[in-house]
C-alpha cells in the first residue's frame, strides 16, 4: 500500500523494519525514487533516506544492484550464479543459487536452452537472468555457462534400477547403471549423485546416477523421519567428544544456590515427553498471586565455546518427529542431568513473580537454585483433575491454585488484546509396526494454556531483567504483517464483510476481534489459518522491535534451554548480569549475537519445515488406502494452476489441478482469490465448501491430489462474461493448447 502525502505535510521516514519489509516483497530493482514514492517521502527527506539505506547495507539487510538500485538480501538479484540440482515433472532443469545464507535456498525454474545448446544437467553451473515468480520461486534463463560444480545429491528411493526422488518438485527418475548400485536393495532410501557426462537430453530417457549412501529400507518404521532429516540436512549424530563431555556430567553441588526443594514444584508436559525443563508452582499472595517458574540449569553443564556448546549452537534447537526426537543436547543431559525428574535434585534458574488479582505483574526476582520436582504431570491428567475438582495426587488445593493464577494471567492477556490463533496441530499416532493408526487434531486444553501463560510471563520478566541490568539480550521478535500480506488479508476478509484498519494502525486486538466474531461461523478455521499465513515470521534478534502477536514491547525465550539455544544465551546473560556464577555470557558471545540470532532463526525454520514434511508424508501414507474416497473439504488456496483444498476430517491438504476441474475455460481473479468458469459460471473461492475425491496419495513425496466432485451449490447460472481487466485467462480441460497453456506448467 502506497502512503499518500497531503500537501504541506511530511510523512515520517520508514523504520528499518518497514524498509526491509518493502524490499522483501518488491520485484526487480528498487532505487530511492521507488522507495520515496511508496512511502510518500519528500525531496527534502532524500539525505535521511540515503543514510538509512547505507545503514541497512552495512548490516547486510540489503544489497546493491548496479550503481543506483538495491534489493533485499533475501531476494535473488536480477543476475545470479546457479547450480542445477534436478528436474521437474516435465524434465525441465531446476536450479538453486550457489551461495545462499537463508534457511531454505530458493528454487529457480530454468527456461529451455537455446536451439543447438545441450540441455542443462545436475551439477551444471550457469550465470542466469532471474525473474521473480513468487516467494522463494524464480524463473531463470541461461546467460552464460560457468562450469560444473561438485555433483548435487539426489535423495530418493531405489526401485527397478531407478532412483525416484522424494522431492515433490523433482519427480523425474534417475537410472542406476550396473555396478553403480553400491549394494542398495530394492525399496531402499538412498543418496545418489549424477554421473558426469551422462545423458543430458530428457527425450533420451532418465539421466544416469550412482548411489553413494544407503539410508535403510523405506518400509522401516523410522524411514519417514530419516528421510526428512536427510532432506533438510539436520545434524543427527553427535561427535564422540560431545557425547563424552555429556557423559562426564555430574550432579549440581548446592554451593550458594537458593534451596527450593521444600517448594512442591511440578512439571506439566505431553504424555510422550521425555525431557522436562520447566516446573511451576502458584499460591495466593495477599490480594494476588505468587508464581514460581524453575528452569533446568543447562548453562552449568554447557559452557561457552566448549564442544557441547559448539554442537548445540550448530543444531540451534531440537527437532521433533512422530517417532523420534533429534535433540540439541546428548541424551545424558537432555534426558538426564538437565531433566527435572520427580524426586531428584536438579540445578535450576528460577523467576519468582508476583501479580495482583487482575493479573498485572507487580514484581519479579531471578535466582539460581536447587529444586526437587514433586510430580511429573501430563496436560490430560491436570485437566481431568481440574474438571473433577481433584488434585492429581498432590496436596489438596494444589491444582486449584495453579488454575487460579492462570485465570488472572489470562484476564491480563485478554485486556492486552493478543493474537491467539487456536489452530490445532495434527497429531500422528503410530502403531508398534510404525504404521499410521490415525491422524487427528491435537486437542488444546486449558492445561496447555496454563503452562503457556506461565512461560510467557517468565519470558517477559527475562527480557525486562536484562534491560534493567543493561545486558545483551537475544530477543524473540515478531514484526507486524507486511503491506503486501495486509492487502491480501484485507481482500480475503472483505469478502466476508470484515474490514481492517490501515496497515500502519492495525493491532493484534483487531485480529482478535475478528476471530471472536467468526468463532461460530463455518469459515472459522479458514479465517484463523488465513490470518496466520498473513503474519510475519518470528525471529531471534539482539535488536528489539517487540512482539506483535503477543502485544508485548519486549520478549525473550527463557524457558526451554534443553531444546533451544536462544534460551541458553538468555540464561547466560542473566547469570552474567546478576553475578550468579562464572559461566555467564562472554564478551565474544555478546559480539556475535547478531550472527547467532540469524543462524538460530534459520535452524528453527529448518526444523519447522522438516517436522511439517514428516507429518505430510505420514498423512499421505495414511491416505494411500483411501484413493477414490470422497471427502468434505474447503478451498484453502486459489492459484493460476489449480486449487488447494484442506480436508475437514484430518487437516490433510492437497491440490486440485486445472485438469481435475469441470471442463471449462477458467479465469483467475487474484485479488478476489477465486476461479470463474466462462461457460458454466461456476465459481471456486477461498474458504468455499467443496466435495473432493482423492485421486492420488504419494507417501514418497507427501503429495496428495484430488478431483472435484461438488462445486459451489450457490454458483451463478451459466453465463458468458467478458473477462474484465485484472483477470488472467487460463485454458481449461477443453481449452486449446498454446503458449498460455504451456506457461501453466510452471508453478508460481
Amino acid at each position: 500500500m502506497i502512503r499518500r502525502r497531503e500537501p504541506g505535510t511530511t510523512n515520517p521516514l520508514p523504520s528499518r523494519e518497514e524498509l526491509r519489509a518493502f524490499l522483501r516483497t518488491a520485484t526487480g530493482r528498487v532505487g530511492k525514487t521507488e522507495i520515496s514514492r511508496h512511502f510518500g517521502l519528500s525531496t527534502e527527506q532524500r539525505p535521511a533516506l540515503r543514510a538509512l539505506m547505507a545503514a541497512l547495507k552495512e548490516e547486510g539487510s540489503i544489497a546493491p544492484v548496479g550503481r543506483r538500485t538495491i534489493r533485499h538480501a533475501a531476494n535473488l538479484p536480477d543476475m545470479a550464479a546457479l547450480e542445477v540440482f534436478g528436474t521437474d515433472a516435465d524434465g525441465e532443469p531446476m536450479a538453486r543459487p550457489i551461495t545462499w545464507e537463508g534457511a531454505e535456498r530458493p528454487v529457480v525454474y530454468m527456461r529451455p536452452e537455446r536451439p543447438g545448446q545441450p540441455a542443462l544437467a545436475p551439477g551444471d553451473r550457469v550465470l542466469a537472468r532471474i525473474t521473480r515468480l513468487g516467494p522463494g520461486k524464480y524463473e531463470g534463463r541461461t546467460f552464460k555457462r560457468i562450469g560444473t560444480g561438485s555433483p548435487s545429491r539426489i535423495l530418493g528411493i531405489y526401485t527397478n534400477g531407478l532412483v525416484e526422488p522424494v522431492d515433490r518438485r523433482a519427480r523425474s527418475a534417475w537410472v542406476i547403471p550396473p555396478g553403480q548400485e553400491n549394494g542398495a536393495q530394492e525399496g531402499e532410501l538412498v543418496q545418489a549423485e549424477p554421473i558426469p557426462g551422462g545423458s543430458r537430453e530428457r527425450y533420451m530417457g532418465p539421466s544416469p546416477a550412482r548411489i553413494v549412501e544407503r539410508l535403510g529400507p523405506m518400509d522401516d518404521p523410522r524411514a519417514v523421519s530419516r528421510l526428512c532429516i536427510a532432506a533438510h540436512r539436520i545434524p543427527d549424530n553427535f561427535p564422540a567428544e560431545v557425547v563424552a563431555a555429556a557423559e562426564r556430567a555430574e550432579a549440581v553441588p548446592p554451593g550458594t544456590r537458593d534451596d527450593l526443594r521444600g517448594i512442591p514444584l511440578v512439571t506439566i508436559d505431553g504424555e510422550d515427553a521425555r525431557d522436562f525443563d520447566d516446573a511451576v508452582h502458584a499460591e495466593p499472595d495477599e490480594d494476588g498471586w505468587r508464581i514460581l517458574v524453575a528452569i533446568a540449569d543447562v548453562a552449568h553443564y554447557v559452557r561457552p565455546d566448549a564442544p557441547l556448546d559448539r554442537e548445540a549452537r550448530l543444531r540451534g534447537n531440537s527437532v521433533y518427529f512422530p517417532d523420534r526426537v533429534v535433540p540439541m543436547l546428548p541424551e545424558a543431559l537432555s534426558n538426564g542431568w538437565c531433566s527435572l525428574k520427580p524426586g531428584e535434585d536438579r540445578g535450576c534458574l528460577y523467576v519468582e513473580m508476583r501479580f495482583d488479582a487482575a493479573g498485572t505483574k507487580t514484581a519479579h526476582r531471578f535466582g539460581r537454585g536447587l529444586m526437587r520436582s514433586a510430580a511429573r504431570l501430563t496436560y490430560e491428567k491436570v485437566q481431568a483433575a481440574r474438571d473433577a475438582e481433584g488434585d492429581a495426587g498432590l496436596a489438596e488445593g494444589h491444582i486449584a491454585r495453579l488454575y487460579g493464577a492462570f485465570e488472572a494471567l489470562l484476564a491480563a492477556r485478554l485486556r492486552r488484546g493478543t493474537l491467539d490463533l487456536d489452530i490445532a496441530e495434527r497429531r500422528v499416532i503410530l502403531g508398534p509396526d510404525g504404521k499410521v493408526l490415525s491422524v487427528a487434531p491435537r486437542p488444546r486444553l486449558d492445561s496447555h494454556r496454563l503452562i503457556e501463560e506461565f512461560m510467557v510471563a517468565a519470558n517477559v520478566c527475562a527480557a525486562e531483567e536484562l534491560e534493567r541490568l543493561h545486558q545483551p539480550c537475544m530477543y524473540r521478535v515478531h514484526d507486524r504483517p507486511s503491506d503486501e500480506k495486509m492487502e491480501t488479508l484485507r481482500g480475503f476478509l472483505s469478502g466476508l464483510g470484515i474490514s481492517l484498519p490501515p496497515s500502519n494502525l492495525v493491532k493484534p486486538r483487531d485480529f482478535a476481534h475478528i476471530l471472536e466474531r467468526m468463532k461460530d461461523a463455518p469459515e472459522s478455521r479458514l479465517v484463523s489459518e488465513t490470518i496466520l499465513r498473513g503474519q510475519s515470521q518470528a525471529e531471534y534478534n539482539p535488536e528489539n522491535i517487540g512482539h506483535f502477536g503477543l502485544a508485548l514491547p519486549r520478549y525473550a525465550h527463557f524457558t526451554s534451554p534443553i531444546r533451544r539455544y536462544a534460551d541458553l544465551l538468555v540464561h547466560r546473560a542473566l547469570i552474567r548480569g546478576l553475578r550468579l556464577g562464572e559461566d555467564g555470557l562472554t564478551d565474544a558471545e555478546a559480539a556475535e549475537l547478531p550472527d547467532t540470532g540469524e543462524h538460530i532463526t534459520k535452524t528453527e525454520r529448518r526444523a519447522a519445515l522438516a517436522e511439517r514434511d514428516a507429518v505430510d508424508r505420514y498423512l499421505a501414507a495414511f491416505m494411500a488406502d483411501r484413493v477414490g474416497a470422497h471427502f468434505a473439504a474447503r478451498v484453502s488456496g486459489v492459484t493460476r494452476f489449480g486449487l488447494f483444498v484442506t480436508l475437514e476430517e484430518n487437516g490433510a491438504s492437497g491440490i486440485v489441478p486445472m485438469a481435475a476441474l469441470p471442463d471449462d475455460q477458467w479465469f483467475h481473479e487474484d485479488a478476489a482469490m477465486r476461479l470463474i468458469g466462462r461457460r458454466t459460471g461456476l465459481t471456486f473461492t477461498l474458504g468455499q465448501e467443496v466435495e473432493v475425491r482423492l485421486a492420488e496419495a504419494v507417501p514418497r513425496t507427501g503429495s496428495l491430489s484430488f478431483g472435484m466432485v461438488v462445486g459451489d451449490p450457490r454458483a451463478a447460472a451459466p453465463r458468458k462474461p467478458v473477462p474484465p481487466r485484472g483477470r488472467q485467462k487460463l485454458a481449461g480441460r477443453g481449452g486449446k493448447p498454446g503458449s498460455e497453456r504451456q506457461r501453466e506448467k510452471r508453478p508460481r
